[in-house]
């Protein structure tokens, strides 16, 4: 299984770094070589910090907690998006407003604003007023609901936030440590890892790389999903309870090196092998 993933991950270019002259020393430990002028990722490091991530994710939806999906670059909207739709999720695919996490009230009252407002809209409310006063009426609910739609359902602070590109969403990672939740990244070669609790390694630019990782970890969500909806079956008073950031992620990490010593093992730096003639870096 694990042998699989590797192999996809390389055909989706997740190896290809940045330039070598815009690297983040810290990035050092994920690095395998370089080729040319570009840095190339370590796949094994990259499978390591998806199956961590997948662990950290599953149990974190299994206790009831929700995740968001964050990635305001083109390259991961669809992504990003197809992922929180399909498990029932949050996310942010344009911008991360300051406050989403540590200023949660006023977020929330701006969503209650956006319902206002498409109520409004539905029942012609806003086509009566003025043509001035409809055309800011209009203005406002398309803002506000290019922010805000994906986390209108939000009621209670995530249990993860899963970041694409850790350099871009700097805002949200910072937000996320003030609340002590636990975070997950795509992280390349120009990133800063200490921002983020599980780092995942990889070309942050491959539309490819992004939707082949964020499947991966939606479909850990979904299986979440799946025990907490047995758990909650057979009324386990246990269900629902917050998972503290340093226990899940301790958690989630104590099956993860033994895993890929079982699943990889010499097969997945074999699998590590690169193309003689690469198409060159995406990212």
């Amino acid at each position: 299984m694990a042998k699989d993933l590797a192999r996809n991950l390389i055909n989706a270019g997740v190896h290809f770094g940045h330039a070598v002259s815009r690297w983040n020393p810290k990035m050092k430990p994920y690095i395998y070589a370089r080729r040319g002028v570009i840095h190339i990722i370590d796949v094994r490091q990259t499978l390591k910090g998806i199956i961590l991530a997948k662990k950290l994710i599953s149990n974190t939806v299994a206790s009831g907690r929700d995740v968001i999906f964050v990635g305001t670059k083109r390259q991961a909207h669809k992504a990003v998006k197809a992922a929180a739709e399909a498990t029932g999720m949050h996310y942010v695919t344009t911008r991360w407003l300051g406050g989403t996490l540590t200023n949660f009230r006023t977020i929330h009252s701006r969503i209650q604003r956006l319902e206002e407002l498409e109520s409004m809209a539905n029942d012609g409310s806003i086509e009566a007023e003025s043509k001035k006063r409809a055309s800011t009426l209009k203005r406002e609910l398309r803002k506000i609901k290019s922010n805000l739609d994906g986390v209108r359902k939000l009621s209670q602070m995530p249990g993860v936030i899963i970041v694409v590109d850790a350099r871009k969403e700097t805002l949200a990672l910072r937000e996320a440590r003030r609340m002590e939740v636990p975070t997950i990244a795509i992280i390349d070669t120009d990133s800063d890892p200490d921002l983020v609790d599980v780092a995942i390694p990889a070309n942050d630019d491959s539309v490819k790389a992004i939707d082949l990782i964020i499947g991966e970890l939606a479909e850990a969500a979904g299986e979440g999903k799946t025990m907490y909806r047995a758990v909650a079956k057979g009324d386990d008073s246990s269900h629902g309870r917050p998972v503290r950031r340093k226990r899940s992620i301790a958690r989630a990490g104590t099956e993860v090196s033994a895993r890929i010593a079982e699943e990889t093992g010499q097969k997945a730096a074999e699998s590590q092998s690169l193309p003689e003639s690469p198409q060159g870096p995406q990212g």
